[in-house]
Order: C-alpha cells, then sequence, then structure tokens
C-alpha cells in the first residue's frame, strides 16, 4: 500500500470538529450542535458558544431537544472564549447561526478553520402562545438540521478548500420550503 492511500484514508476516517456560534448561547448554536451530533456522528463532533452567554439553555431549547430524544444533561450555556484558547480543540469549521455573533469580531481559533454564516432566526426572541413557540422552535430546529445534514453528507475529502469553503457558504442559504414544518 503506497503512503498516499494510507494518508486519503487518515484524512477519510478522521473527525472534524464544528463549532456553532451565537448570541446567547441558549438556543439556536445549542441545537445544531446536538444535530451534528446525531447527523454527523463518528465524523463531526459538535460544539456551541456565545459571544455573550446567557448562562443557560433556554427552556423551550431543551424540551425541544428532549422530545426529540437527545442527551441533555451536559449542555450548556458557554462564551466563545473558551474555544479560542491554546489548549481548546482544534476546529476545522466554525458556524454563526445568528446575524449579530457573524457581525461581531470572532476570536481567532485555533486550527484556521472554514467558516461561514449559517443564520437562522432566534426562537428565543419570538413572540406568540406557548403552542406558537413551541413551532417556531421546531422550525428554527428543523432548518438547522437540514443544513447539517446536507453539510455531513459532503465528501469533504474530496473536496479542496476553497470548494469546500463556497460549499459551506450555500449551504447557509438553504431554508426550509413553506409548510415544511
Amino acid at each position: 500500500m503506497n503512503r498516499s492511500s494510507t494518508d486519503d484514508r487518515a484524512v477519510a476516517n478522521r473527525e472534524y470538529n464544528v463549532l456553532f456560534l451565537c448570541t446567547g448561547n441558549s438556543a439556536r448554536s445549542i441545537m445544531a450542535q446536538c444535530a451534528i451530533g446525531r447527523w454527523g456522528r463518528g465524523k463531526f463532533k459538535g460544539y456551541s458558544a456565545g459571544s455573550h452567554p446567557k448562562g443557560a439553555v433556554h427552556p423551550m431549547t431543551l424540551e425541544l431537544l428532549q422530545e426529540l430524544n437527545y442527551d441533555t444533561s451536559s449542555l450548556r450555556s458557554k462564551s466563545w472564549d473558551e474555544f479560542a484558547r491554546a489548549d481548546s480543540p482544534p476546529l476545522d469549521f466554525v458556524f454563526t447561526v445568528c446575524d449579530r455573533a457573524a457581525a461581531e469580531q470572532c476570536p481567532l481559533w485555533p486550527g484556521q478553520p472554514i467558516t461561514a454564516h449559517w443564520g437562522a432566526a432566534d426562537p428565543a426572541a419570538y413572540e406568540g402562545s406557548d403552542e406558537e413557540k413551541r413551532r417556531f422552535f421546531f422550525r428554527v430546529y428543523r432548518e438547522l438540521e437540514n443544513r447539517i445534514k446536507i453539510f455531513t453528507s459532503l465528501r469533504i475529502e474530496a473536496l479542496d478548500s476553497f470548494a469546500l469553503q463556497d460549499r459551506v457558504k450555500e449551504i447557509g442559504k438553504v431554508k426550509l420550503p413553506e409548510g415544511r414544518e
């Protein structure tokens, strides 16, 4: 076996670290962290953080994730500073999921990750009845999950960094069709 095919297999079999960012780290980024853990199991390890973390995960986020059979016991709202330290896991991808975090000056991330903006509406800011809020949380989750399914199906090892950067940016533009909740 030649060295390059061994190197190609090692790249193909490695686990990629993905950080999802929003401002409060209480809803969208937490949902995305869970979804990538499910859909990218063994290939992607998900993390989440916020530029100004709320300090607690939104109760409806926890309720939704529990209904979808996610283990929520280790979820917490945390600062993006945890991922900018030298001893942090090297990041392969960093995705902002809210417009405010995308506009902020991000720290320098270890590992020179590929970045993209995957903006989604803020379910924590949604006004309505409890049932309307639940539906809205679920719609935002489904939008993020849909993007994550597309992302985790990419053959990353077959794309050069420029093509990969373009693909992850395009994925951030994917929306759910109306009525698909």
